[in-house]
Parts: C-alpha cells; structure tokens; sequence
C-alpha cells in the first residue's frame, strides 16, 4: 500500500504543478482511452480531454490538496484509484472553492490517466 501511496503522491504534485503552469503539459498524461468527466461532461481521448482543460475559463490556478487516498484497483493489473479534495484559487478570487477529483491510474510503460472524475463541491 505504501507504494501507491508514494505513487499517488508523487503524480498529485505533478499533476497539479502541471495543470497550472500549462495544461497542455497533461496531454502525455492521457490516451486515446482515457476518460474524463469534468462537471458532469464527458469526453473521451487525450486531445478531447486536454482541449477541455486549457478551453477553462481561467488563467491562474492553485490547487491545494487537503486529502489523497488510494487503493488498489482491477485485480491482476497494476492500477490504482486516487481520490483528492482540496482547495482551488482561480485568477484574482479570494474565497477557494472546494474540490474533489479521481483519477484511475494504469500501468503500461508508466502509468497514464484512465479515468479522470472532477466536481467542484457546492455547500
């Protein structure tokens, strides 16, 4: 467990350092397979999704991650679920919305995005 706690950490950091430098840096992150959900929208395919993330009505981004919890997933593969709320700052707000995102991850030459879940969280 302690590996994929290692492993989900490590890919958090990247991930969110990534998403608010330049998300096209994500694009390696995903393939033609992979699935995103972005509030209840759905596309499919690393340039569907990638289009997605940089189509986002900000500039400015900072992601600061409260909780990350993994599991092991799909027996007999080497896959993991990653689920991470936090807080986000975008652009010039002061108050940070809340956020949880999962990803699954799958090992083939490395690891690469799966599935991708993301809901702002409205309290």
């Amino acid at each position: 467990m302690s590996d994929n706690n290692d492993i989900a950490k490590q890919f958090v950091e990247y991930y969110y350092q990534a998403f608010g430098s330049d998300r096209n840096n994500l694009a390696p992150l995903y393939r033609d397979i992979s699935m995103m959900s972005w509030e209840g929208a759905l596309m499919q395919g690393s340039k569907s999704i990638v289009e997605k993330l940089v189509s986002l009505p900000f500039q400015r981004v900072a992601h600061k991650v409260t909780t990350i919890d993994t599991q092991p997933s799909l027996p007999n593969s080497n896959a993991i679920i990653i689920v991470v709320t936090g807080q986000l700052l975008v652009d010039e707000e002061t108050k940070p919305q809340q956020y949880t995102q999962m990803f699954q991850l799958v090992q083939d030459n490395g690891f690469f995005i799966f599935n991708d879940v993301f809901r702002l969280n409205y309290a």
